[in-house]
């Protein structure tokens, strides 16, 4: 994720360390010099945070990554790097909690990235990765949709993906001649007009008319920028939903239960933000069971219940404090579900 970074343009990273996402941390501080740009290592998650507006005001590429008590501590900043429609990527690789909880893969993430875990009327883009070679294209596709929308987004990890080595193929840098101009960036005003950046306006009706235009900016964002896979559906009588690492081991459940006869399928939301609910409502139409999996009491299964409503039974299967479900386990609630 850190190579990805760099190779999509990201010359100013600034963090601050948190387990299971140091190698981020320590491959930037290592890397980012030899292309010409920043590293800091914050005195806090929230500096690090600001860091990334005052960078991405003036026209940078700037990133930041944590894990969960991190990412919290970050909330305030992401809404005001929001607030002034700046770009920024951040990366959550998830550990288990809720407070300090243990260092384990979780995703009890979901609510505080999907729902808006900072103050104000925002949505962020939210991009779930399965693998390591996911995570490179999600990452590289992260800094396009922060320029193209003009705010963050963030790529959710966890603790399993983070500490998981996997062979890829690294893609070609991007060539920074070829990023988007920013005109709004605060690189100095000889020329022209002084630049503006600010979330603050004291008027209420400025303040209504850029938060307007804003959600129009996320119903446009909801038309077009909806990602998901799907495995083996079109027979499906029982579909799986899951995404991150859960979404990996439900593909090898799928595998098992279609050689012991049972027609299984997977969706898999690459966007937990803006959701598959299309997709999604159109397979609940013609199978009787769609079955959430996550690694969290239940939350993304929300989702899943607004999508599908009474057209089929949406049945939860989680485990939580950092415990992974194995494909067996999966298949065992496959099985109690099959009518």
């Amino acid at each position: 994720m850190a190579e990805a970074a760099i190779c999509a343009g990201c010359r100013a990273y600034f963090g601050y360390p948190i387990t299971p996402q140091n190698e981020i941390l320590e491959h930037m501080a290592a890397h980012m010099c030899t292309v010409g740009g920043v590293f800091i290592q914050a005195e806090s998650e929230i500096a690090a945070v600001n860091m990334c507006y005052g960078a991405s005001a003036a026209g940078v590429r700037t990133m930041t990554s944590s894990s969960g008590p991190g990412i919290s501590l970050k909330m305030e900043g992401i809404s005001y790097l929001v607030g002034a429609d700046l770009p920024c990527v951040i990366v959550n690789v998830a550990r288990g909690g809720p407070g300090l909880g243990n260092i384990a893969p979780a995703q009890g993430d979901y609510f505080q990235a999907t729902k808006g875990g900072g103050h104000g009327d925002y949505r962020m883009i939210v991009l779930s990765p399965a693998t390591v070679a996911e995570a490179i294209e999600l990452v590289m596709l992260a800094f396009g949709l922060a320029d193209k929308y003009r705010g963050p987004v963030m790529v959710l990890s966890d603790g399993m993906l983070g500490q998981m080595m996997e062979p890829v193929a690294l893609p070609e840098p991007v060539d920074p001649a070829s990023l988007p101009a920013k005109p709004w960036a605060l690189t100095g005003a000889r020329g022209r007009g002084p630049n503006v950046i600010t979330s603050y306006y004291i008027d209420p009706r400025d303040l209504n008319r850029v938060n307007v235009e804003r959600q129009s900016r996320y119903r446009q964002i909801e038309e077009t920028e909806v990602r998901y896979r799907e495995t083996d559906t079109s027979d499906a009588s029982i579909v799986i939903v899951a995404y991150g690492t859960v979404a990996r081991i439900a593909r090898t459940t799928v595998k098992m239960a279609r050689s012991q006869g049972i027609k299984l399928g997977l969706l898999q939301p690459i966007t937990l933000w803006p959701f598959p609910y299309a997709p999604l409502r159109a397979l609940s139409s013609r199978v009787h069971t769609i079955l959430t999996v996550e690694m969290s009491a239940g939350q993304m299964a929300e989702d899943v219940r607004l999508a599908v409503a009474d057209r089929a039974e949406t049945p939860f299967y989680g485990v939580l404090g950092g415990l992974v479900p194995t494909p067996k386990d999966i298949l065992r609630e496959v099985k109690l579900n099959v009518c």
